[in-house]
């Protein structure tokens, strides 16, 4: 039976400087790079890794965080992987996990299990606190329109009397798109009255 491959894994955040020497000294057979280029924090080269790597091969990541967004991520994926043969290995915090399993690396999985959960309970707790705090302020609930009603009124009368819409937006400040909206809404409202 053939030796497995080691596949290495880096994930070079905004800023990090140093992604070329996260695995420096390791031996590896591939390495697959993400570079961090938005919020959607996309990382294909990640999925590439996964469906690449087979029973036997070992995924060797510098630490833990580069591996996954969230430590309920990091539990999925070591599951995951480990339950397929794949052995996952974090040079930083000298851990490899393997199907073989221990006690040990069962229950560091279940406690990155139970710090998601509670990560997860503090964000939603957090996100509740400052819409209730938003609330009372009188700030929450969208973007604070541009026009007041009275000259929503006078767009949508001047855009019904065929003035040019592009013009009226540059006069009232606003998008095409936005102007588009205020119309709408009046077609919608003129919809409504209309059926009751």
């Amino acid at each position: 039976m053939s030796k497995g491959q080691r596949l290495g894994y880096v994930y070079v955040g905004v800023g990090d400087r140093d992604a070329h020497r996260q695995l420096e000294g390791e031996e590896l057979d591939r390495i697959f790079m993400d570079i961090a280029t938005d919020r959607n924090n996309r990382r294909p080269q990640r999925n590439a890794l996964f469906a690449h790597a087979h029973a036997g091969d070992t995924i060797v990541a510098q630490r833990m965080a580069g591996l996954a967004r969230n430590a309920d991520e990091l539990r999925r994926i070591v599951l995951r992987e480990t339950a397929r043969g794949v052995h996952v290995q974090f040079v930083k915090e000298r851990l490899v996990f393997t199907s073989e399993g221990s006690p040990m690396t069962d229950l560091l999985l279940t406690m990155l299990g139970a710090v998601a959960d509670f990560e997860r309970t503090l964000l939603k707790e957090r996100h509740r606190e400052g819409v209730a705090l938003a609330r009372q302020r009188g700030i929450y609930g969208g973007r604070r329109r541009k026009l007041s009603s009275e000259r929503v009124q006078e767009l949508r009368a001047r855009a019904a009397s065929g003035e040019r819409k592009a013009r009226l937006a540059r006069e009232f400040g606003i998008s095409r798109e936005t102007l588009y909206q205020y119309l709408r809404e009046s077609e919608a409202t003129e919809a409504v009255c209309s059926t009751s």
